[in-house]
């Protein structure tokens, strides 16, 4: 379809989807991305200069790289080609070429190529493009959810620049939401309805950033709500969070990510994990994760606890954390809350240990009191000659010169020469780094009458 066929259908086709009549036609009206489309940005800059060149969109679904690769050609009034590579194949590529050879021609116009799903195109399908994007014939706007680094071919890649968009933020959704409601053409504004605060939360949270699965939703919800409240005049028509939950065939789970709720569920999953209860831990994480908690801040918090709470007892748990949280930047939802759940449940049965915790608090707060206390000479560097002269380094003694790594010798400024701070327990690995300590501080005590 040429782009402004489309845009003849999108003027006057309401039987289309809700999410399909909402995109945005301008980069005005695309929430959430501005660190992407906003001023100063490449892509505003390539529009505005008209010098849009070819890319490819990676982002999860409904983060808007349809909607920004149509803008990207209406506003430069482009001839538009949009297909998907689950549909196409090598045939339908040879088609979008002669036309753009024709728009060229006859039209001078240049052809934006959008391709959908770009990575489940084959070598062979990919390497179609690479002569004509390279001669400019089409500028190549190739969206996908996979790492494009896996999924399209190198010389493709490297004749395209690779633009990231992130999933959208609550407040992005609610934007989206509530310009659906209030659009008297597209939206549903025609319709006198009014969304309610629970329920626009709800949308919020369930659609995990996702404004076309969020627009699915309420469509639904309006429908539902129009059919059970018929229209009188003057009164709007409340869509409340019981059309939402039918709409979703899904409960709202008592929540609030900004109240007493949220911070009452993560002190929940972090005892239980504390508690080394892992199917109280599973329980609490999934509360969150289905209640649209971002899971990412609960990443976050199962790394803090594997170093406040696990710490030298097991240190493989802080990689095991990193792990979960770097699977799921990768795998999005929800393929990715296993690796979450894995990680909760490893946290969970680890042995525990809060030594390193206590000691840093202990340090910090002599840090605080003491102050910048000097380092003594013997372990300062001494680069220059001045610095040997007045002592720096003298009377050092490596330690890799003495028997199993070790020699008595004092760190600590001489005003805490002598302080202990860690004290590790007798649970997990920490049992052995207990016994190399003892070990060494039995040394210094000796050596010291």
């Amino acid at each position: 379809m040429d782009l402004f066929d489309y845009q003849a259908a999108e003027s006057t086709d309401l039987q289309r989807p809700l999410a399909e009549r909402m995109r945005p036609r301008r980069l005005a009206d695309l929430f959430g991305q501005e660190a992407v489309t906003g001023p100063g940005s490449l892509i505003r800059h390539a529009i505005e200069n008209d010098r849009i060149f070819s890319m490819i969109l990676w982002g999860p679904p409904g983060c808007g790289k349809t909607t920004l690769a149509r803008i990207i050609a209406r506003e430069t009034q482009s001839h538009f080609s949009h297909f998907s590579a689950v549909l196409a194949g090598i045939k339908q590529i040879r088609e979008v070429i002669d036309e753009a050879k024709k728009q060229k021609q006859f039209q001078h116009k240049r052809t934006i190529l959008f391709v959908d799903e770009i990575h489940r195109f084959n070598k062979a399908q990919q390497d179609a493009f690479l002569h004509h994007v390279e001669s400019g014939l089409i500028t190549l706007i190739g969206a996908t959810t996979e790492n494009p680094s896996f999924e399209v071919i190198s010389p493709l890649l490297s004749r395209c620049r690779v633009i990231t968009l992130n999933l959208l933020d609550g407040d992005a959704v609610g934007r989206v939401l509530d310009r659906a409601i209030d659009d008297p053409g597209a939206g549903l504004g025609g319709l006198n309805l009014s969304l309610a605060a629970d329920a626009r939360e709800h949308l919020i949270h369930i659609s995990s950033g996702d404004a076309r699965s969020a627009l699915n939703s309420l469509e639904v919800a309006a429908t539902l709500a129009s059919a059970e409240f018929p229209p009188k005049t003057g009164t709007r028509r409340i869509i409340t969070l019981e059309h939402v939950e039918s709409a979703l065939q899904k409960k709202a789970l008592l929540y609030d990510k900004g109240g007493d709720e949220h911070f009452n569920i993560i002190s929940a999953f972090h005892k239980s994990l504390r508690g080394s209860d892992p199917d109280a831990a599973l329980y609490w994480l999934a509360r969150m994760l289905e209640a649209g908690e971002d899971a990412l801040y609960v990443a976050r918090r199962m790394v803090r606890f594997a170093s406040e709470d696990v710490g030298n007892a097991d240190p493989f748990a802080l990689r095991i954390a990193l792990g979960a949280m770097e699977a799921f930047r990768f795998l999005g939802h929800p393929e990715g809350d296993l690796a979450l759940a894995q990680a909760a449940v490893y946290l969970a049965t680890a042995p525990k240990s809060n030594s390193v915790y206590k000691a840093w608090n202990t340090v910090r707060q002599t840090v605080r009191e003491k102050g910048a206390l000097p380092v003594p000479l013997h372990i300062r560097n001494a680069p220059t000659g001045l610095m040997k002269d007045l002592g720096y380094g003298d009377g050092y003694r490596y330690a890799h010169d003495f028997k199993d790594g070790y020699v008595v010798q004092d760190y600590l400024p001489d005003a805490i020469a002598g302080n202990l701070y860690y004290f590790p327990t007798d649970r997990g690995y920490e049992k052995m780094i207990a016994g190399r300590l003892k070990q060494w501080r039995s040394l210094k005590e000796k050596n010291k009458k």
